[in-house]
């Protein structure tokens, strides 16, 4: 097999979890690259959201059970993922990235990183390792790595790139078939749905960074 590349998930859809068409074409893109894909995610509860209405449920599901789903059930809890497993590691979008890995979306800059979120993140680049981060992702990875100032890019919002900066990155703008490289730090984003409108729109992007990351791993 090719690179050890993770795929670090955070849930099931774009409301609560994973963005799932992110997820699928950074696997689709993997799996043409001739990466072994690893699938991980956290296991913990999160409160559900009606991706009708985007309104709270009142239930809570699994993380990672939910993104079992996207993975076809092939999939490893984060805890017992090190860095020294994987060769690189991808995070897609969704709002789970930004409520599940960390509470961005709610504490904005105040955001806490779940720990198995910052310790795999931490570690990676310690050990010199490609992560790529998509959509509103990025937001999580410079609040766990902001003392290494990271390069990215989430588009061009210009309130959550301030977000960004305030907490450590610089942040700069792109459009969606573009991506960011931070070569010193060696952290590929791209923006995705934060600018969409549709899916072939956000592929280009995500098939960039999918390579981009292969190549530096």
């Amino acid at each position: 097999m090719g690179k050890k590349v993770g795929v670090l998930l955070s849930g099931c859809g774009v409301f609560d979890g994973a963005e799932i068409h992110e997820s699928v074409l950074t696997l689709l893109n993997l799996d043409k690259a001739g990466a072994e894909i690893v699938c991980m995610a956290p296991d913990m509860e999160f409160p559900v959201v009606n991706h009708i209405t985007q309104e709270a449920t009142g239930e809570k599901r699994n993380i990672l059970l939910e993104s079992a789903r996207i993975a076809r059930g092939e999939i490893k809890n984060l805890k017992d993922v090190q860095a020294s497993d994987l060769d690189a590691l991808i995070m897609p979008g969704g709002m789970g990235a930004a409520k599940n890995l960390s509470d961005f979306a709610d504490k904005g800059t105040d955001a806490v990183v779940l720990p198995e979120v910052q310790r795999i993140l931490q570690d990676m680049l310690s050990a010199g390792k490609p992560v790529g981060a998509i959509c509103i992702a990025p937001a999580t990875l410079t609040k766990a790595l902001g003392d290494k100032n990271p390069e990215v890019t989430i588009g061009n919002d210009m309130n959550t790139a301030s977000a960004l900066e305030s907490m450590g990155a610089r942040h700069f703008n792109c459009n969606v078939d573009m991506v960011h490289v931070d070569e010193k730090n060696k952290i590929v984003t791209t923006p995705a749905y934060m600018l969409g409108p549709g899916i072939k729109d956000i592929a280009a992007g995500i098939e960039k960074l999918v390579n981009k990351i292969v190549s530096m791993a």
